[in-house]
């Protein structure tokens, strides 16, 4: 049983990054940018978050594993010293005083593989590209205990309560969603430290399925979740927002499905993209399982090497939704 410590820590980890993620996002035009092997941005903010939240598990709870997205390489070549002092800026907006040594140090906290009975795992900008055009990102911190996740905090700083509110339009406070195995999903205000916990409580959409998916189609095939809709009888054109925001979306009721479905064979889910907003959705009643209907495998360190895509929907619609990628031959 996790203790409320643990979870207290957590939350407070994650709206602390949710503070300086939306300071930076502030002002897009003075971010830095790198890119990674894979040609993807990463900002000032990744940085930033990462260090925050492995400083603030760090200070309230010891020592700990972390699998985290980033590492310092970048920030400690010698014609980065720019860009790793914007990063000391940005996590001073929460972490007073904090150096540069200190910042590089918790960054590198996240370099645990993922191996051993218990760690947590963390995306500290989910979603950069939604974060660079100032749409929605999540940063997604999750608790693994001997391969389960028995935790997840679900940072959405721009995504409103108000489901008629635009996902390109940012709110001014945002959502945090956290759950823990068998009690429940719950939402609070992301920047008021006092917010009362609602419990979320979904209602069954009784019409056409409603889903959401990937704003990049490199991340899902857009194509295909068309051709399993319309074998699904078909419903109207598809809400799309980046990051695990999308979980959330489901899990209170804003959509009834969330489809990654694979866009190469050789593509591996990493564990940080997925496992802050699975425990979110299905502490809320959804299913989520990978493209054959198996539950997502969190035992075999930074990657869901033993599944294939991923799909969040409610029970009314998950089943249907397996039996047609598999008519269609999705995946395959």
């Amino acid at each position: 049983m996790i203790n409320n410590n643990v979870l207290d820590a957590a939350i407070d980890a994650v709206r602390k990054a949710c503070l300086v993620t939306r300071k930076v996002q502030a002002d897009l035009e003075q971010i830095q940018q790198l890119e990674k092997n894979d040609k993807s941005p990463v900002t000032v903010a990744d940085f930033a978050a990462q260090a925050v939240v492995s400083h603030v598990l760090k200070e309230r709870l010891g020592e700990h594993k972390l699998v985290g997205e980033e590492t310092s390489g970048e920030l400690r070549q010698a014609d980065q010293e720019r860009l790793a002092s914007s990063v000391v800026e940005a996590a001073q907006t929460v972490w007073k005083n904090a150096t540069l040594a200190q910042v590089l140090e918790a960054i590198d906290q996240g370099d645990h593989d993922g191996s051993g009975d218990s760690y947590w795992t963390l995306d500290p900008i989910d979603g950069t590209k939604g974060f660079l055009r100032g749409g929605q990102y999540a940063i997604s911190l999750a608790l693994i205990e001997n391969g389960v996740v028995t935790l997840g905090v679900l940072g959405c700083p721009n995504l409103s309560v108000d489901f008629d509110r635009s996902f390109n339009e940012a709110d001014t406070t945002g959502l945090i969603y956290f759950a823990k195995v068998g009690e429940g999903s719950w939402v609070i205000n992301a920047t008021d430290a006092v917010s009362k916990p609602l419990r979320l409580e979904v209602i069954q959409n009784e019409g056409l399925i409603r889903v959401c998916e990937s704003v990049e189609s490199g991340h899902s095939k857009h194509d295909d979740t068309a051709r399993i809709v319309e074998w699904l009888g078909g419903a109207g054109e598809s809400a799309r927002l980046d990051s695990q925001c999308k979980y959330a979306v489901v899990a209170r009721g804003q959509a009834d499905a969330y489809l990654r479905l694979p866009t190469r064979a050789d593509y591996v889910e990493k564990i940080w993209d997925h496992a802050g907003g699975m425990l979110v959705a299905q502490e809320a009643g959804m299913i989520v399982s990978d493209i054959h209907g198996k539950p997502l495998d969190f035992s075999k360190g930074a990657g869901l090497k033993n599944n294939r895509g991923v799909i969040c929907a409610s029970e009314k619609f998950h089943a249907s939704i397996i039996e047609a990628i598999k008519v269609l031959e999705i995946g395959d």
